[in-house]
Formats: C-alpha cells, sequence, structure tokens
C-alpha cells in the first residue's frame, strides 16, 4: 500500500476538528524546503537551522550547482539544530528509550539514535508522515531500535515512566501545552529530560504581533506565549534546567532560505521580520521531570 493509500485509510487518531484538519494538512505536505534537504543522506527535518550560514553558496555561477550548494547548506544547519536538541537530551545509554513528539518524517530520531545509540519512538498525526519514517528506519537497518507510530502525542498508549528523553521540535504549537506537557510527565521516568525547541511569541512586546498571526494562518497552528511554557512545566513536573534564547543563531538559517528561489515558500520575510523587531522568539527549553 503506498503511502497516500495508507494516509486516506486508518483512522485518524484525532480529538478534534482542528487536529484533523492539522493531520490533513501533513498528509498532503510535500514542501520542496522538506523534500529536497532531506533527500541529501536521507535525513528529513521539518524544524529550521541555526548557526553561521557560508552565504559564498549564493556566489555560484553554475545555477544547477548553486541550487545544489544552497540546498545542501541548509539542510547542514538544519541538521545543527538537531544535533543541539539531541546533544540536551542527558547522558543516554544503548538500553534507555526516547520519545520524539511530533516526529514527522523521522530525522530527529534518527539523529538521537545515531548519537546516543538509544532506542526511540516517534509519534506522529500523520499516517503518511509515519510510513514514510519506518521506511526511512527499515532502510538504514535501524527499525529495530528507531520505530514511528500514527498516534496523538497527547494521548499515545505508550508504557508509563519508560523513557528516558523525551522531545518536541517545532511542533508544540499545535496542541494545548498542559496536555502536552502532562503527557511527557506520564511518559519520562523521574530525573528524565524533556527539551524543546519552538517559536514562541514575546510576552514583553504584548499581544501576539501582525506576524506571529500570519505564521499561525501559514502553518495551521496556534504559537503560545513564551510565558506560557515555563507556568505549563511547573504544573506538569518539568523543572527547566537550561534556557536559551535562539533567535540570533537562526536568523543566517531564514536569509539564506529567503534567498533560495526553489526552496521558498512565501512565509521567509515574515519570519526574518517577527525576529528582528523582537516580538516572536526561537527558544530552547531543557526541563527535568521531578
Amino acid at each position: 500500500m503506498t503511502t497516500d493509500a495508507l494516509a486516506a485509510t486508518v483512522q485518524l487518531p484525532t480529538q478534534s476538528v482542528y487536529q484533523g484538519r492539522v493531520a490533513d494538512y501533513w498528509n498532503a505536505e510535500e514542501n520542496a524546503v522538506n523534500l529536497e534537504l532531506g533527500r541529501i543522506d536521507d535525513l528529513y527535518h521539518h524544524h529550521y537551522g541555526i548557526g553561521a550560514a557560508d552565504r559564498t553558496v549564493l556566489d555560484e555561477p553554475d545555477p544547477g550547482l548553486r541550487k545544489e550548494r544552497v540546498t545542501a547548506e541548509l539542510h547542514r544547519l538544519e541538521h545543527a539544530q538537531a544535533e543541539v536538541l539531541a546533544s540536551r537530551l542527558g547522558p543516554l545509554t544503548p538500553d534507555d528509550r526516547v520519545f520524539d513528539a511530533g516526529c514527522g518524517r523521522g530525522g530527529g530520531s534518527v539523529t538521537a539514535h545515531l548519537r546516543h545509540g538509544c532506542h526511540a519512538d516517534g509519534v506522529t498525526i500523520s499516517a503518511k508522515q509515519a510510513a514514510f519514517a519506518n521506511e526511512q528506519a527499515r532502510k538504514r537497518g535501524i527499525d529495530d531500535k528507531v520505530r514511528y507510530h500514527h498516534r496523538n502525542m497527547l494521548d499515545t498508549g505508550l508504557e508509563t515512566g519508560a523513557y528516558a528523553a523525551s522531545w518536541n521540535n517545532e511542533s508544540s504549537m499545535y496542541v494545548e501545552l498542559d496536555l502536552l506537557f502532562a503527557e511527557h510527565a506520564r511518559l519520562l521516568r523521574r530525573g528524565g529530560r524533556y527539551v524543546v525547541i519552538t517559536g514562541c511569541y514575546n510576552d514583553t512586546y504584548g499581544q501576539a504581533s501582525r506576524e506571529v498571526s500570519l505564521i499561525n494562518a501559514h502553518y495551521i497552528c496556534d504559537i503560545h506565549p513564551r510565558s506560557e511554557y515555563f507556568r505549563a512545566m511547573a504544573r506538569n513536573r518539568l523543572v527547566p534546567v537550561h534556557v536559551e534564547d535562539l533567535t540570533e543563531a537562526t536568523i543566517p538559517y531564514w536569509e539564506l532560505r529567503s534567498e533560495a528561489e526553489h526552496l521558498v515558500t512565501g512565509i521567509e520575510e515574515t519570519f526574518l521580520t517577527a525576529y528582528k523587531n523582537g516580538s516572536f522568539q526561537y527558544l530552547m527549553i531543557a526541563a527535568d521531570r521531578v
């Protein structure tokens, strides 16, 4: 059965009309900025990049080679972000299990496994993404340790207290934070590490800016205020141990992407404006489950 047929026939594990719309979006999504980058090394990330960009790729005179070099540089920056998240999951052993909430096409789970040797369970509301990610794990020969599930990250059905670490990488804006953090707290063992990298709107700016509203509409999401992450964590036995503002670190990625004619989605300048006017932040929070 093709992934398209699978997405059409498997009952969606949604809890609301909104979640059904999100599932439909990701079952239909075929953005080049996700697929072309992933084809480089079969690591498919559904998030943005961090770090200094090599802008010399834009100087390549050959149009075809220029596209290849720009694509490779954007992928390098996205993978650098995944490695930063994986490095914050704490000391893990090959016997440990980790949980990837909103795993997309699976690049984050593979990155964590390659770094730590651990078992990984990824969950996505998209049947198409789950099937794709499982096929990638099979091709890599790691499907005995890295598995993907078509489930709702708010109600996974996975084993209570079985996980040493868990994370959301740019997927927390699709759900209510209290429900999300309650599920992470249930899955994590005592002392387990939770990490989130997310875009959030800056409460000190005021209400969500016009740019944040445009991003919400583009991705059918609901970006949370920065302060709500900390309040919801406190209500759900998650105690922050490391907070890092990655806003400045992600701007070079967006500047390069805005000049990648073959990959632009139309939202690039909105992100750059929001980051630079201070209304939107790119944040990483690591917290321990108590």
